[in-house]
Protein backbone atom coordinates (compact mmCIF):
# COMPACT_ATOMS: atom_id res chain seq x y z
CA UNK A 1 0.00 0.00 0.00
CA UNK A 2 1.30 3.33 -0.92
CA UNK A 3 0.36 6.91 0.43
CA UNK A 4 1.25 9.97 -1.19
CA UNK A 5 0.99 13.93 0.30
CA UNK A 6 -1.71 16.18 -1.02
CA UNK A 7 -0.28 19.28 -3.25
CA UNK A 8 -0.69 22.48 -1.24
CA UNK A 9 -4.12 24.32 -2.19
CA UNK A 10 -1.46 27.59 -2.80
CA UNK A 11 2.12 27.77 -4.41
CA UNK A 12 4.42 28.99 -1.38
CA UNK A 13 3.92 32.88 -1.95
CA UNK A 14 7.63 34.01 -0.53
CA UNK A 15 10.42 36.41 -2.54
CA UNK A 16 13.66 38.06 -1.95
CA UNK A 17 14.53 41.00 -3.37
CA UNK A 18 18.13 42.51 -3.23
CA UNK A 19 18.22 46.19 -4.71
CA UNK A 20 21.43 48.51 -4.74
CA UNK A 21 22.29 52.06 -5.76
CA UNK A 22 24.66 54.71 -4.89
CA UNK A 23 22.69 55.66 -1.95
CA UNK A 24 20.85 52.41 -0.53
CA UNK A 25 21.91 48.73 -0.57
CA UNK A 26 18.38 47.27 0.25
CA UNK A 27 17.70 43.44 1.01
CA UNK A 28 13.80 42.39 1.33
CA UNK A 29 13.01 38.49 1.97
CA UNK A 30 9.23 37.85 2.82
CA UNK A 31 6.93 35.23 3.02
CA UNK A 32 3.05 36.80 2.52
CA UNK A 33 1.81 33.47 4.32
CA UNK A 34 3.70 34.25 7.46
CA UNK A 35 2.51 34.34 10.90
CA UNK A 36 4.41 38.09 11.70
CA UNK A 37 7.90 37.33 12.40
CA UNK A 38 10.30 40.21 11.63
CA UNK A 39 13.71 41.02 11.61
CA UNK A 40 14.51 44.83 10.46
CA UNK A 41 17.27 47.09 10.01
CA UNK A 42 17.23 50.31 8.32
CA UNK A 43 19.26 52.45 10.43
CA UNK A 44 15.77 54.76 11.83
CA UNK A 45 14.49 53.20 14.75
CA UNK A 46 10.93 54.40 14.30
CA UNK A 47 10.88 53.37 10.74
CA UNK A 48 11.58 49.63 12.28
CA UNK A 49 8.90 50.15 14.48
CA UNK A 50 6.30 50.84 11.43
CA UNK A 51 7.84 47.83 9.92
CA UNK A 52 7.36 45.47 12.24
CA UNK A 53 3.38 46.80 12.51
CA UNK A 54 3.05 45.82 8.82
CA UNK A 55 4.43 42.49 9.58
CA UNK A 56 2.74 41.75 12.42
CA UNK A 57 -0.40 43.05 11.61
CA UNK A 58 -0.65 42.15 7.91
CA UNK A 59 1.39 38.22 9.23
CA UNK A 60 3.80 38.82 6.67
CA UNK A 61 7.55 37.11 7.66
CA UNK A 62 9.51 39.89 6.82
CA UNK A 63 13.51 40.49 6.75
CA UNK A 64 14.60 43.87 5.77
CA UNK A 65 18.80 45.29 5.79
CA UNK A 66 19.20 48.09 4.79
CA UNK A 67 22.05 50.67 4.22
CA UNK A 68 21.57 53.71 3.48
CA UNK A 69 23.26 57.64 3.38
CA UNK A 70 21.95 58.75 6.50
CA UNK A 71 24.69 60.79 7.05
CA UNK A 72 22.53 63.00 4.60
CA UNK A 73 19.15 62.05 5.80
CA UNK A 74 16.68 58.98 5.74
CA UNK A 75 15.13 59.81 2.39
CA UNK A 76 16.22 57.62 0.37
CA UNK A 77 16.44 54.71 2.59
CA UNK A 78 12.75 54.99 3.54
CA UNK A 79 11.49 55.67 -0.62
CA UNK A 80 13.94 53.07 -1.36
CA UNK A 81 13.18 50.17 1.21
CA UNK A 82 9.21 51.15 -0.27
CA UNK A 83 10.15 50.63 -3.44
CA UNK A 84 12.10 46.95 -2.79
CA UNK A 85 9.27 46.19 -0.52
CA UNK A 86 7.17 46.64 -3.16
CA UNK A 87 8.83 44.73 -5.89
CA UNK A 88 8.68 41.42 -3.15
CA UNK A 89 5.20 41.72 -2.56
CA UNK A 90 4.63 41.70 -6.73
CA UNK A 91 6.34 38.92 -6.74
CA UNK A 92 5.03 36.82 -4.23
CA UNK A 93 1.72 37.46 -5.80
CA UNK A 94 2.36 35.99 -8.94
CA UNK A 95 -0.48 35.73 -11.04
CA UNK A 96 -2.73 37.13 -8.20
CA UNK A 97 -5.77 34.00 -9.01
CA UNK A 98 -7.20 33.41 -6.03
CA UNK A 99 -6.81 36.30 -4.97
CA UNK A 100 -9.59 38.61 -2.41
CA UNK A 101 -7.57 41.89 -4.46
CA UNK A 102 -9.46 44.33 -2.07
CA UNK A 103 -8.76 44.91 1.41
CA UNK A 104 -9.38 47.93 4.03
CA UNK A 105 -9.21 48.67 7.43
CA UNK A 106 -9.48 51.64 10.21
CA UNK A 107 -7.33 51.23 12.95
CA UNK A 108 -7.32 53.60 16.22
CA UNK A 109 -4.49 54.65 18.80
CA UNK A 110 -6.08 56.74 21.32
CA UNK A 111 -7.01 59.80 19.70
CA UNK A 112 -5.99 58.89 16.20
CA UNK A 113 -8.16 57.22 13.80
CA UNK A 114 -6.99 56.50 10.07
CA UNK A 115 -8.19 54.44 7.40
CA UNK A 116 -6.87 52.27 4.74
CA UNK A 117 -8.10 50.65 1.44
CA UNK A 118 -5.38 49.07 -1.10
CA UNK A 119 -6.46 47.21 -4.57
CA UNK A 120 -3.86 44.79 -6.24
CA UNK A 121 -5.10 46.33 -9.56
CA UNK A 122 -1.97 46.10 -11.31
CA UNK A 123 -2.67 50.16 -11.77
CA UNK A 124 0.08 52.00 -9.25
CA UNK A 125 -1.71 55.28 -7.56
CA UNK A 126 -1.72 56.53 -4.54
CA UNK A 127 -3.92 59.35 -2.74
CA UNK A 128 -2.70 59.96 0.50
CA UNK A 129 -4.14 62.74 3.26
CA UNK A 130 -2.53 62.60 6.56
CA UNK A 131 -1.73 65.98 8.35
CA UNK A 132 1.08 65.05 10.63
CA UNK A 133 0.89 67.48 14.03
CA UNK A 134 4.88 67.17 13.95
CA UNK A 135 7.47 67.02 11.48
CA UNK A 136 9.74 64.56 13.17
CA UNK A 137 8.69 61.42 14.82
CA UNK A 138 12.13 60.51 16.57
CA UNK A 139 14.88 60.47 13.70
CA UNK A 140 11.85 59.71 11.38
CA UNK A 141 10.95 62.75 9.42
CA UNK A 142 7.12 62.19 8.88
CA UNK A 143 7.05 63.50 4.94
CA UNK A 144 9.06 60.40 4.37
CA UNK A 145 5.99 58.13 5.02
CA UNK A 146 4.35 59.70 1.83
CA UNK A 147 7.70 58.57 0.03
CA UNK A 148 7.12 54.97 1.41
CA UNK A 149 4.28 54.72 0.25
CA UNK A 150 4.65 55.98 -3.09
CA UNK A 151 7.39 53.96 -3.70
CA UNK A 152 5.09 50.75 -2.47
CA UNK A 153 2.30 51.66 -4.45
CA UNK A 154 4.42 52.36 -7.58
CA UNK A 155 6.18 48.69 -7.49
CA UNK A 156 3.99 46.32 -6.18
CA UNK A 157 1.46 47.71 -8.72
CA UNK A 158 -1.76 48.75 -6.34
CA UNK A 159 -4.07 51.63 -5.65
CA UNK A 160 -3.55 52.68 -2.61
CA UNK A 161 -5.61 55.37 -0.52
CA UNK A 162 -4.46 56.43 3.09
CA UNK A 163 -6.63 58.86 5.26
CA UNK A 164 -5.77 59.85 8.87
CA UNK A 165 -9.41 61.26 9.87
CA UNK A 166 -8.07 62.22 13.40
CA UNK A 167 -5.28 62.86 15.62
CA UNK A 168 -3.29 65.10 17.61
CA UNK A 169 -0.48 63.30 18.26
CA UNK A 170 2.08 62.43 14.72
CA UNK A 171 3.41 59.07 16.59
CA UNK A 172 -0.24 57.64 17.16
CA UNK A 173 -0.91 59.26 13.57
CA UNK A 174 1.74 57.32 12.06
CA UNK A 175 1.18 54.12 13.84
CA UNK A 176 -2.54 54.19 12.67
CA UNK A 177 -1.36 54.33 9.70
CA UNK A 178 0.90 51.54 9.39
CA UNK A 179 -1.20 49.52 11.33
CA UNK A 180 -4.31 50.02 9.25
CA UNK A 181 -2.06 49.71 6.07
CA UNK A 182 -1.26 46.12 7.25
CA UNK A 183 -4.74 44.97 7.89
CA UNK A 184 -5.95 46.23 4.82
CA UNK A 185 -2.96 44.42 2.62
CA UNK A 186 -3.42 41.16 4.83
CA UNK A 187 -7.14 41.21 3.84
CA UNK A 188 -6.09 41.54 0.33
CA UNK A 189 -3.45 39.05 0.05
CA UNK A 190 -5.89 36.61 1.19
CA UNK A 191 -6.75 33.70 -1.17
CA UNK A 192 -10.07 33.58 -1.52
CA UNK A 193 -11.77 29.57 -1.46
CA UNK A 194 -14.85 30.66 -3.39
CA UNK A 195 -12.63 31.67 -6.16
CA UNK A 196 -9.62 29.35 -6.44
CA UNK A 197 -7.64 29.65 -9.87
CA UNK A 198 -9.30 32.64 -10.50
CA UNK A 199 -7.96 36.42 -11.21
CA UNK A 200 -10.50 38.61 -9.66
CA UNK A 201 -11.19 40.56 -12.90
CA UNK A 202 -13.71 40.76 -15.50
CA UNK A 203 -10.45 41.46 -17.90
CA UNK A 204 -9.14 38.08 -16.76
CA UNK A 205 -5.98 39.63 -15.90
CA UNK A 206 -4.64 41.98 -13.29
Amino acid sequence: MTTSTPAPLTAARTAQVTRNTAETRITVKLNLDGSGQSRLSTGIGFFDHMLDQIARHGLIDLEIHAEGDLHIDGHHTVEDVGITLGQAVAQAVGDKKGLRRYGHAYVPLDEALSRVVIDFSGRPGLDMNVPFKSGMIGTFDSQLAHEFFHGFANHAFVTLHIDNLKGDNAHHQAETVFKAFARALRMALEIDPRSAGVIPSTKGSL
